[in-house]
C-alpha cells in the first residue's frame, strides 16, 4: 500500500479496476454529479477538523485523506472515460500557472522554478 504510483499507473489500475464490471464507466454527467457529492463530503470533513461545526457523536468516522481519495478516484475516472491523460494535463496546467501567474504572487527569498527569483 506504500508504494508510489506515477499519474499514469493510477490510471491504468482504476480503469483495470473498472473494467471488470459490464456497467463500466458512468456518463461524464453522473461522474460530475459523483464529484459533487464527494466533494460535499470533503467540504463537511474540513469543517469538521478545521472550522466551527464539530462532528455530531453519531456521524460516521471519515477523514480528509479519505475524501480526497474518493475525489481522486473519481476525477480518475472521469478522465479516463474521456480519454484524458491526467499527466499531460497536470503538466498543461502547471506551465500555465508558471507563465501565466510567474509574477502575480510573492515569492519566498530564493524560491522559484530554478531556485531562483
Amino acid at each position: 500500500m506504500g508504494e508510489n504510483k506515477t499519474i499514469k499507473e493510477m490510471q491504468i489500475e482504476v480503469d483495470t479496476y473498472i473494467g471488470q464490471f459490464k456497467e463500466g464507466y458512468f456518463s461524464p454527467l453522473a461522474m460530475m454529479a459523483r464529484l459533487t457529492e464527494e466533494m460535499g463530503e470533503l467540504a463537511r470533513e474540513v469543517n469538521h477538523y478545521h472550522g466551527e461545526k464539530p462532528k455530531k457523536s453519531t456521524e460516521e468516522e471519515n477523514t480528509i485523506e479519505e475524501e480526497l481519495g474518493d475525489i481522486l478516484f473519481v476525477v480518475t475516472c472521469l478522465a479516463n472515460s474521456l480519454g484524458i491523460d491526467l499527466e499531460t494535463a497536470h503538466n498543461s496546467v502547471m506551465h500555465k500557472f508558471n507563465t501565466r501567474d510567474k509574477d502575480r504572487w510573492t515569492r519566498k527569498e530564493g524560491e522559484g522554478i530554478n531556485g531562483s527569483n
